[in-house]
């Protein structure tokens, strides 16, 4: 199996705390590995506490399904087939902020981000994603 390096993991946290800046929100920034374990963490000063476990959970959602969390929420509406799906696996998040990382074709981890509206969410970690090589 791939996985995330650690030194991965520390370009998707780096380049996910500069968009973060850029756009002027306080995030948490979670990178699991191709396993769902925690491989990286970063709270920004001033970030949410209760948005900790949410990056995480994005994070590992983003990885168990190889999806974007945003579009597992689309799945999981009332009378989709993913309908009740964030109730599985400890909990699940299904909305913006998880992006799976990629080498190639192979997921090697994914990144979650929290902190600010699912959409800024969701733009921080996808430049943490595209900074891994």
């Amino acid at each position: 199996m791939s996985d995330i390096t650690l030194s991965q993991a520390k370009a998707a946290v780096a380049a996910a705390l500069e968009k973060s800046a850029e756009i002027d929100t306080k995030m948490d920034i979670a990178v699991v590995d191709a396993g769902g374990n925690l491989k990286a963490f970063v709270r920004m000063d001033g970030a949410w506490l209760g948005s900790i476990d949410i990056a995480m959970k994005k994070a590992r959602t983003a990885r168990y399904f190889d999806m974007n969390t945003g579009d597992i929420g689309g799945l999981s509406q009332p009378g989709g087939p993913l309908f009740n799906i964030e109730h599985s696996n400890g909990g699940l998040i299904t909305f913006p902020g998880g992006i799976p990382i990629r080498s190639g074709d192979t997921v090697i981890g994914a990144i979650g981000v929290s902190g600010s509206s699912v959409e800024n969410d969701h733009t921080v970690a996808e430049a943490g994603a595209a900074a891994v090589t």
